[in-house]
């Protein structure tokens, strides 16, 4: 485990995970105050995932709740998140949501999804409670209200393969390790398909079970391969630290690709900034330059990314951020629909054909892959190391993409067991 990592968990366990994050409801004459349930692993090996989106909420909430909070309907509304701390479990996960909605009185629930929604959403779909995940893969026919509004893992992932493949056209041999999860196998699916149309030959892979701790075998078997490419694939960020270390130990010079690249100045000092350089993954860090164009609807993000790190120093991962830009769009929603109830705001968000996502305009979408169009898609970020420091080069599409590739996809997808008609 990472020494920030390690650094900011033990934060958690000593108080800085809080139920009830925001302001109270008499603050600035507020007459209402609206409770947003947060159901995620707070502590834990995938409390990276869970946490820092945690701490992106209470900024967002400061931020909402002292321009006087948002105007629905005929009042001002605080907002207050709940949160619980369902240690990726699934037992805990419903324990949480039963919690939130009998006894907080929640109006909407967000949550990173994967191992703990199959635990909890017959009661969130019979109670037609209005929730969000950061994996749409969660998504299906069963669970109508259930929306992917800011990230849509792991498709994704085919714009840095595209992106590699167009500067690096001489690449022709990747490698692929993933844990075997929920997350790790439909990511190996989407590497699969996304190299195939690229023209790059896959010539081995390493599904490591989720015990794991070194990965110096793991290493060494696939550089026996002679890759051009390696791929981290949707690794837990320990993994992704611990498997860049021995890349570097075992001297290897050729290009990496992750979906995330979380506490990646970690990385480099166990490494070197060299090492690092031209580093291929999917998050920016928010103080990029290229967050203040037009088409990016977070507001504020260098000042989002200055704050957020001055209160929760070396905490930031790939969903620091995007919990608070779901929060935006439900607050969208809840101003159009002039109410805060959850079928209300449900209703208002599907019924615009393009919403603004984070990153640029964007339009439900995923029948064809998740069963339903709950998932809001269009450009996604591409992002290098350079000179140490995250960086986006490019935005792709991904409805373009699909358009094309739709049939090699769904072929890899299948294989692995990872299309939703296939769930057990």
């Amino acid at each position: 485990m990472s020494i920030t990592r390690r650094d900011f968990l033990k934060a958690a366990a000593a108080g800085a995970v809080l139920t009830g994050i925001g302001l109270p409801s008499t603050a600035f004459g507020a007459k209402k105050t609206v409770k947003i349930g947060f159901l995620a692993p707070l502590t834990g090996e995938v409390a990276g995932w869970g946490l820092p989106g945690l701490y992106g909420c209470e900024i967002w909430a400061e931020w909402i709740n002292a321009a006087g909070g948002i105007k629905i309907g005929g009042d001002n509304y605080m907002v207050e998140f709940v949160s619980f701390d369902n240690e990726y479990l699934p037992d805990k996960a419903l324990q949480g949501a039963k919690k939130m909605v009998t006894e907080n009185d929640v109006k909407f629930v967000m949550m990173l999804g994967g191992s703990t929604w199959p635990g909890v959403q017959k009661f969130f779909t019979r109670r037609k409670m209005l929730t969000s995940t950061l994996l749409p893969s969660d998504i299906n026919p069963e669970s109508p209200y259930h929306l992917a509004p800011c990230e849509v893992h792991p498709i994704y992932n085919i714009t840095g393969v595209e992106w590699l493949a167009e500067k690096f056209p001489k690449l022709k041999r990747a490698v692929i390790c993933a844990q075997d999860d929920e997350l790790g196998i439909p990511s190996v699916a989407t590497y699969r398909a996304a190299f195939e149309v690229a023209g790059i030959d896959v010539v081995g892979e390493n599904i490591f079970d989720m015990a794991t701790t070194d990965f110096a075998p793991l290493v060494t078997s696939l550089l026996a391969k002679k890759p051009d490419i390696f791929c981290f694939d949707t690794a837990y960020s320990d993994y992704v630290n611990l498997i860049a270390v021995q890349l570097y130990e075992q001297g290897y010079k050729g290009k990496m690709i992750s979906c995330t690249l979380d506490n990646y100045p970690a990385i480099i000092d166990k490494t070197s900034k060299d090492f690092l350089e031209g580093f291929i993954f999917q998050f920016p860090d928010f103080d990029d330059p290229a967050l203040n164009a037009p088409n990016i609807s977070f507001k504020n993000p260098n000042k989002f990314f200055q704050e957020y790190n001055k209160k929760h120093p070396a905490s930031w991962t790939a969903v620091s951020y995007e919990y608070a830009s779901i929060m935006d769009l439900w607050k969208v929603g809840a101003e159009k629909a002039g109410s805060v109830e959850p079928m209300a705001v449900f209703k208002s968000m599907k019924s615009m054909p393009t919403l603004p996502h984070i990153f640029g305009p964007a339009q439900w979408w995923g029948e064809e892959l998740w069963g339903l169009n709950n998932a809001l898609v269009g450009n996604w970020p591409v992002v290098t190391i350079r000179n140490g420091r995250a960086r986006i080069v490019e935005y792709k599409s991904i409805p373009k993409w699909w358009a094309k590739h739709k049939d090699v996809y769904i072929k890899h997808m299948e294989k692995l067991n990872q299309m939703w008609y296939q769930a057990k």
